[in-house]
């Protein structure tokens, strides 16, 4: 193996003269390149980081539901991958009803009656339940605050902090959205998430 002279001497200083600073001997450093400017945060994102954070991943993962609900044709409405899957329209329905339980506990209200769909209805109506538990969802985390999330609420017969329902929040819908992209490539179609940008 062939050693560089500059290495050597780098070795030689280091081990003849203890303590030494070696900064001479390090390359010098590229020059630094412009970074892009990144756009500020809002001021909600600094008064309520916690709530902030989870609207914007909320906000994202409603979108891409809603569009994947729209492009599932409605006779695939009842497909299921495996015999002990969930049927398509039962992973909408679950969502609808599941928004409905978490954004009720944080609000403390009551969830709308028209989030209690069935599974096997149709294209249309369980379209409307799912974009009508959004619309309840909306209003409930733009009147959250930091401040109240260590607060305790009850949901799904568990007492838990008002933030744990918060983060569910999210957590549920990309993991119920992940079930959705991948029913929709099983039927030949290309998820939101995965769609060209415009």
């Amino acid at each position: 193996m062939r050693v560089s002279m500059r290495v050597l001497s780098v070795v030689a200083a280091i081990t003849l003269v203890p303590g030494s600073v070696l900064l001479a001997q390090a390359p010098a450093a590229a020059p630094a390149q412009a970074q892009p400017q990144l756009a500020p945060l809002p001021p909600e994102a600094t008064a309520n980081p916690m709530v902030w954070s989870a609207k914007f991943l909320y906000q994202r993962d409603v979108k891409n539901m809603v569009a994947a609900a729209d492009a599932m044709p409605e006779d695939k409405y009842s497909f299921h991958p495996t015999p002990d899957q969930w049927t398509f329209g039962k992973v909408v329905s679950h969502i609808a009803q599941s928004n409905g339980a978490l954004c009720a506990a944080l609000s403390g209200t009551t969830a709308p009656a028209s989030l209690q769909v069935s599974d096997t209805a149709s294209k249309a109506d369980l379209g409307k339940a799912l974009q009508a538990s959004f619309d309840f969802c909306g209003p409930v985390l733009d009147g959250l605050t930091d401040a109240k999330l260590a607060d305790t609420v009850t949901v799904f017969h568990r007492t838990m902090p008002r933030a744990m329902v918060l983060v569910l929040l999210p957590v549920d819908l990309a993991d119920h959205y992940s079930q959705m992209a991948a029913y929709l490539r099983l039927n030949g179609l290309t998820p939101p998430s995965a769609q060209p940008r415009k």
